[in-house]
């Protein structure tokens, strides 16, 4: 994954106002900045995720559960609730793995809260952009499951 014009927001998860701007060697930080800073959550985008079907991905941790999660708007067609539905529940490794996708008709797109935790090669000691490698690896698959459909 070669990153393209990348635009980082650290971003306040209550108010969803802006922390600050960050330029693209802030992803060199440990992925464990997001559970030292709770109220926190990252916000990049990239023309690179057109080729995964979305904009941006957001980055937490979630409140209950303390995993990290990677929320987006996946660009496909209602029509494949089912498909992404499996591909989720046969690559998301763990007794506890959980995730939520939701049509939006409203903008025409799926709402994925995906855990990190659980994808193949995850681990809290690497950098942000270690992960952000794994997500975007993962969602890819997603992508090209969905195109065989």
């Amino acid at each position: 994954m070669e990153l393209t014009d990348v635009y980082i927001e650290r971003c306040d998860k209550d108010s969803e106002e802006l922390i600050s701007n960050e330029n693209q060697t802030f992803l060199t930080t440990s992925i464990q900045h997001l559970k030292q800073n709770m109220n926190e959550f990252l916000y990049i985008e990239s023309p690179t995720f057109e080729n995964i079907k979305t904009d941006a991905l957001s980055f937490e941790v979630d409140d209950v559960f303390k995993t990290y999660m990677v929320l987006l708007g996946f660009k496909v067609q209602k029509k494949h609730a089912d498909g992404i539905k499996r591909y989720l529940t046969e690559h998301l490794h763990g007794e506890n793995a959980f995730y939520s996708c939701s049509f939006s008709g409203e903008e025409g797109l799926w709402e994925l809260n995906i855990p990190i935790d659980f994808m193949d090669g995850f681990h809290e000691n690497q950098s942000i952009e270690q992960v952000l490698s794994i997500t975007y690896h993962f969602l890819e698959q997603l992508s090209k499951s969905i195109a065989q459909q």
